[in-house]
């Protein structure tokens, strides 16, 4: 099968499309024939190895301390399940399903075999395969920690960096819940971020909403570039900092603040859950939220799709399709 393959860390010039053996199922897995896949920033991340100092080391411990030893890439894809091994008793063949890869990646190729247990369900009926690739990743993470925030209906949600794969999905998923919601992000992205529901906008380029003197309950921060004390003096009180971007000086003040104030700051990894997925696609089914799609790339040029994402323009998701028909 075609994947696309990364022996070292670098450029996205690393990313080389090879002829590797195609996988086969464990009685636990599945075998995923992938109609299309995902680059995300946390992609070109790993391929990079562009880390904080403090989390380089431990980046190079997880993943290989010389060179990659989960050699392809890919956290979210979306495709047909070809075969499954015979322990597996929610899917069968023939079955279309969208799937996050957690650690295990690999969605850069034509199959691939996770565990039936991984965060994976029947894709939403109103959504091309290109569509649902993009759900898993950015929907499980914006999912995850706005319900850390307890979010409650009529409450101010600011999100700061709204228009990113977590961002546009948060927007939606906070309108769902009944917010009021601010989306943060860069001039280019403010129409769009109006057309999936933000009631308010704000170009970061033009204005600092942490000195805007208005409070918000709930402030959820994927990009993690705001002054700290300020984003803390944004809240109301009982209100919750959510940190999608760890630093370790924000981890650090975020449990003082936690610890003494009335005002939370939540900094942790998301988990992905197969009933989160669902939950987001019967959403997806009701019309209540979409995947915000910038651009398309074929597998052969995802070298390309990586260098347009490392830039931090993309609006929403950029969605690399498989050689399949990627139109069901």
């Amino acid at each position: 099968m075609k994947a696309i393959v990364y022996e070292r860390y670098g450029s996205p010039d690393v990313l080389q499309l090879k002829e590797v053996a195609k996988p086969t199922p464990k009685d636990n897995e599945v075998l995923i024939k992938v109609h299309a896949a995902t680059v995300t920033a946390g992609d070109c991340e790993i391929r990079s190895l562009k880390f904080p100092i403090w989390l380089r080391l431990l980046m190079r411990i997880m993943f290989g301390l010389r060179k990659p030893r989960k050699k392809i890439l890919g956290q979210e894809l979306a495709g047909e399940i070809e075969s499954a091994g015979k322990d597996v008793k929610l899917f069968r063949k023939g079955d279309q399903v969208f799937a996050a890869t957690e650690m295990r990646f690999g969605a850069y190729a034509e199959y691939i075999c996770l565990p039936s247990t991984y965060a994976m369900a029947i894709k939403p009926a109103n959504m091309t395969y290109e569509e649902a690739a993009a759900v898993p990743t950015g929907g499980l993470n914006a999912l995850h920690f706005l319900r850390k925030g307890n979010i409650q209906s009529g409450q101010k949600v600011l999100i700061n960096g709204a228009g990113g794969s977590i961002g546009t999905f948060a927007a939606q998923l906070a309108k769902s819940f009944g917010a009021e919601v601010t989306g943060v992000d860069s001039t280019r992205k403010l129409d769009m971020l109006r057309s999936i529901g933000a009631d308010q906008v704000i170009d970061y380029t033009e204005e600092d909403f942490t000195k805007s003197g208005e409070t918000y309950d709930v402030i959820f921060d994927i990009v993690g570039k705001s002054p700290f004390s300020r984003s803390i003096r944004s809240l109301k009180k009982k209100g919750f900092y959510l940190l999608a971007n760890l630093r370790l000086s924000q981890i650090v003040r975020g449990l003082w603040t936690s610890m003494t104030s009335s005002k939370k700051v939540i900094t942790e990894l998301a988990s992905y859950r197969t009933e989160d997925l669902i939950f987001l696609k019967e959403l997806i089914e009701a019309g209540k939220i979409k995947a915000v799609i910038d651009r398309r790339y074929p597998l052969e040029q995802i070298a390309e799709a990586h260098r347009y994402v490392e830039k931090g323009h993309k609006k929403g998701n950029v969605v690399i399709t498989v050689g399949h028909n990627n139109k069901t």
